[in-house]
């Protein structure tokens, strides 16, 4: 369980970097509020048009009696508004990335640099950079995907679907939502999805430590804003420790891997060494 807390240390100490870094701080919120004004203009658009599409989505309705035709289209323009918000929150991080790639390379070879040690470049291209990114968040989203439908029809089991469904629900966003921020250092130091998901998966309840409380943070769209700095910055000390030679220990701190002592061969004794 230590490392739950450890995890929640690594978003913490982000948001303290972002906070003392105010330049970074402030360079790191204009693709959040890029992507926000993007993702209003739509669920404002979705708003205004969900009653049109219900009714074209709906025909064979158009003869039923009151109230029956009002409660159904009412229902299904409620769920389709509250589909489109499911789909903003769980890709608003995904396309946030991906429109800040620089922003957020950069950021995080700041905080490497600031911390000290090696700085880490991928040597790539920009174009190849966002073309890994775009390629990885969808794989991650298809997946995120796959999750929530299994999730969604859990949902209908009685109690455990309004209790521990939505709690597993929370880890698994929280989990990939670990995985999209951490990608922006671990794809620097040349990591592709497959090795930084094992990476992952080895130190599962440091990851849930980190993306769990963010989750829930994001869920409010202008908190994610502010906070994607920081998290990205979180972030980054954790791959740090993570990729350190003997991993992290349940406070972050890199662990010393013994090393074996060396074996020094007998000398012989020079009278043996003749024979005599």
């Amino acid at each position: 369980m230590s490392d739950l807390g450890a995890g929640f240390g690594y978003l913490m100490k982000g948001q303290r970097w972002a906070v003392r870094h105010g330049r970074w701080f402030g360079f790191g919120l204009l693709p959040g509020l890029v992507t926000l004004v993007v993702y209003v203009g739509a669920l404002v658009g979705l708003g205004y048009g969900a009653d049109d599409f219900v009714a074209w989505a709906t025909p064979f309705a158009d003869d039923w009696s009151s109230p029956w035709l009002g409660l159904l289209r009412n229902t299904l323009v409620v769920l389709v508004f509250v589909f489109g918000l499911f789909l903003a929150v769980i890709t608003f991080t995904a396309v946030t990335l991906l429109v800040g790639q620089p922003f957020y390379e950069s950021l995080s070879e700041e905080v490497d640099r600031s911390e000290g040690g090696e700085v880490p470049e991928s040597g790539l291209p920009l174009w190849r950079d966002l073309w890994i990114s775009a390629r990885d968040s969808l794989r991650i989203l298809l997946r995120v995907a796959l999750y929530g439908i299994i999730l969604f029809a859990l949902g209908f089991i009685p109690v455990v679907g309004q209790t521990v469904v939505p709690a597993i629900g929370f880890c698994v966003s929280g989990y990939f939502l670990s995985e999209e921020l951490t990608a922006v250092a671990l794809q620097r130091r040349g990591m592709v999805l497959k090795d930084r998901l094992v990476l992952l998966r080895g130190r599962r309840m440091l990851v849930l430590g980190f993306g769990v409380p963010l989750t829930l943070a994001f869920l409010v769209p202008f908190v994610a804003v502010f906070l994607m700095p920081g998290a990205v910055a979180g972030a980054t000390l954790m791959v740090r420790d993570l990729v350190a030679p003997g991993g992290t220990d349940g406070d972050g701190a890199a662990q010393a891997t013994a090393a074996p002592a060396p074996v020094t061969p007998p000398v012989p004794h020079p009278h043996t060494a003749h024979g005599s």
